[in-house]
């Protein structure tokens, strides 16, 4: 009750601002105003769903070793090249790993040519006669184990090496940064994100489509993204993943934007997408779609209303607005089918003002 209170009493003042700045005007004498019977104007079936610019090629580089993070060597906005340094890790701990490896490729290289000497000297007491068979495959197994042991030792430290170099974190290819992670000092751990970057002019809209208007989107003959500019454009593909969240229940679609239209663009921007052309009853829902000119729509601030004609005067309405379509906007609450109303509200607003 104190909600419904409350906006009588804000529509009130609304209307009261609507007079008060229409009197000047009033005095000279008000014309009467144009009407229009809610319901006449046509929009195909559209529905709109919000989402966001996503960045299609996009890395989040993390740590693989661990250690402190000696230095950052970028900051969000920066442009980086393949192979350019983006944070380097204390590597003393793979450093001593590489040198502990080394030294048993060194000890698996001496044990080879101790076991291959004995091997070509056993082999030799067997020409003569002086050890049986059984003691020349022991030494010749004894070598297999040596070469097999050395291989071992320079692949560890071909790993050891290896381990080493990601100690200096580069970035996979030309970006952006699109935000760092950690701080110099920082404590990295293998996973660890550090730094996330991304291909600049390579955006897409992603949008959550409600499961049950799956069959709708598929529908649409025409698909538009509206982008933070207000624009509307149509993008170069559009994917639909295949599968549903199991939580929200909703599918996501994909929309490739035009490069020319993505370069200035940033993801995480909020967009609007617009399905139109679908069947009857596949729009939001069945039920009627109360279509008027967005021009007969006044708004101040937050509030929209229109002025609906009562008898021989104007009643101020308030209205909740739901997709817009061109020049039309739909009325989704405060209006009813067949009722007239005033095609210019500002006229409608003036002192003496009669629906025509």
């Amino acid at each position: 009750m104190h909600l419904l209170r409350l906006c009588a009493v804000t529509l009130a003042a609304f209307a009261l601002a609507c007079v008060a700045t229409a009197q000047p005007t009033a005095a000279t004498g008000a014309a009467p105003v144009p009407t229009l019977v809610a319901g006449d104007a046509t929009a195909a079936p559209v529905f709109e769903l919000d989402g966001a610019l996503q960045a299609i090629r996009q890395s989040t580089i993390a740590a693989q070793v661990p250690g402190n993070v000696l230095a950052l060597a970028v900051k969000a906005g920066d442009r980086v090249r393949a192979g350019q340094p983006i944070a380097r890790i204390d590597e003393r701990d793979v450093q001593a790993a590489l040198a502990r490896t080394d030294a048993g490729v060194a000890q698996a290289d001496a044990e080879l040519r101790n076991a291959r000497v004995a091997a070509e000297r056993t082999r030799e007491l067997r020409a003569q006669g002086f050890v049986s068979q059984a003691a020349q495959d022991t030494a010749d197994t004894q070598l297999k184990a040596a070469q097999a042991g050395l291989r071992q030792a320079e692949a560890a430290r071909t790993q050891a090496a290896l381990a080493r170099g990601f100690a200096a974190v580069a970035s996979p290819f030309d970006a952006v940064v699109l935000a760092t992670h950690v701080e110099p000092g920082d404590l990295a751990a293998p996973g660890r994100p550090l730094a996330t970057v991304y291909v600049p002019g390579q955006l897409r809209a992603v949008v959550q489509v409600p499961a049950s208007r799956s069959a709708a989107a598929r529908a649409a003959s025409r698909v538009e993204v509206q982008l933070p500019d207000g624009r509307w454009i149509e993008p170069a593909n559009r994917v639909e993943l295949p599968g549903a969240d199991p939580v929200s229940q909703t599918v996501e679609w994909r929309f490739d934007l035009p490069t020319a239209v993505a370069a200035p663009l940033l993801p995480g921007a909020a967009v609007r997408v617009r399905f139109t052309g679908l069947a009857q009853g596949q729009a939001a829902g069945t039920r009627a779609r109360l279509v008027v000119p967005a021009s007969a729509v006044l708004r101040r601030g937050e509030l929209t209303a229109v002025y609906a004609a009562a008898g021989a005067s104007w009643q101020l309405r308030s209205v909740r607005l739901g997709a817009r379509q061109g020049d039309a906007v739909e009325i989704v609450a405060g209006l009813k089918a067949g009722e007239r109303i005033a095609l210019d509200p500002v006229r409608a607003g003036l002192l003496g003002a009669v629906p025509q």
